[in-house]
């Protein structure tokens, strides 16, 4: 890599920082139907506040969206405030425009290990008939739906433990992004309506569950049935969530026999702004700003970047854009449509190169 083309590349090509889903349910248990009295710390008004919301607007959606009065009542008088919820997510706040980003490998020495990379490969092993059955009905491969079953769980290892339907009650009531929050929470009991079991709505503070850290709303939409049993058990059946990931794939736009991208070399002539993205897109812009206009491979060659693996996709049918990482480390990767799939699972470039850099690493 020449790195004078990477000063030139200053903002533009930077990797950015994105921010990047149950089925037998019983009577509600006397716990689940008494009110949840306030927890110590929590000011009583905001509590006040609290319980009028869920009785009203929310309580008032569900009916309206198709809720079952039983399951209204057996989920919301339960849920109380819980202020470490609301004192995490005031923490969060996207990364300004023009802040500097860390260097490319440093970050990814932090998502992607020996360990890892072994750990994915017995994965793959333990479930290689199953992966390969899905990647022959959907296209999507298996060294991908393993690699982001370890990124978002650890390979199942780290899901939350954290009541999701708390937790997005007391977001949605917080404010700051009611919209997401309080359709995820209708999505909740929407799922226990389904028959979802209570005792299973558990993940991560801001509402992702199971193994591949869906959103309720998503679990929804894409949720999967993997081994055949009729339920789409995505906290405890891999087959369940292999499938869910690859169904979440396809409707991302995964396109069957096309890489995600790979490394490559580029001369020092290239003129970066003959080449910047002047796409309008609505979804991920802030990372995909830092990509190039798409060109094929045909006219890739003829920029004089070429394939650090010396490997080229079919040159006339796959159209890939350019990123260059900033650092010492930098390097040129050429990304297709099936990195901006990933990309859709989680906004941020470093999130989807490590996805795609782990599955070969798993593939290999």
């Amino acid at each position: 890599m020449d790195f004078n083309i990477v000063h030139r590349l200053g903002n533009r090509l930077a990797v950015a920082i994105g921010t990047t889903a149950l089925l037998a349910c019983g009577s509600p248990s006397t716990a689940q139907r008494e009110i949840v009295q306030p927890l110590p710390g929590v000011d009583t008004q905001v509590s006040q506040g609290f319980r009028a919301y869920l009785e009203g607007s929310v309580a008032a959606r569900a009916r309206r969206e198709g809720v079952s009065q039983r399951t209204i009542d057996a989920v919301l008088p339960g849920l109380s405030f819980d202020d470490s919820v609301a004192a995490l997510d005031r923490r969060f706040a996207p990364t300004p425009a023009g802040q500097a980003f860390p260097s490319f490998g440093p970050e990814m020495a932090k998502r992607i290990n020996a360990a890892k990379i072994r750990q994915g490969r017995q994965v793959y092993a333990d479930e290689a008939a199953r992966l390969v059955g899905i990647e022959q009905q959907t296209g999507v491969p298996a060294s991908i739906m393993v690699s982001i079953f370890g990124h978002e769980t650890s390979y199942g290892t780290i899901m939350g433990k954290t009541d999701l339907p708390r937790a997005l009650a007391t977001l949605a009531y917080e404010g700051r992004r009611r919209e997401l929050f309080e359709g995820e929470l209708i999505a909740v009991l929407k799922m226990v309506d389904m028959g979802v079991p209570r005792s299973v709505l558990r993940g991560s503070y801001a509402g992702a569950f199971g193994y591949p850290q869906f959103l309720p709303s998503v679990y929804l939409k894409l949720a999967k049935d993997g081994d055949g049993d009729g339920k789409a058990e995505i906290w405890s059946s891999r087959a369940d969530a292999f499938a869910s990931i690859a169904n979440y794939m396809v409707a991302a736009g995964w396109r069957r026999g096309e890489p995600w991208g790979f490394a490559v070399s580029v001369p020092s002539s290239l003129n970066v702004d003959a080449i910047a993205n002047r796409e309008p897109v609505r979804k991920c812009a802030r990372a995909v700003e830092r990509h190039s206009e798409w060109k094929t491979m045909r006219e890739w060659k003829a920029l004089g970047v070429y394939p650090a693996g010396g490997v080229w996709p079919d040159d006339d049918k796959v159209q890939a854009s350019l990123l260059i990482t900033l650092g010492l480390d930098a390097q040129g990767y050429l990304l297709t449509r099936n990195y901006r799939a990933i990309l859709d699972y989680n906004c941020s470039n470093y999130y989807a190169m490590s996805v795609g850099l782990l599955a070969d690493g798993v593939r290999n």
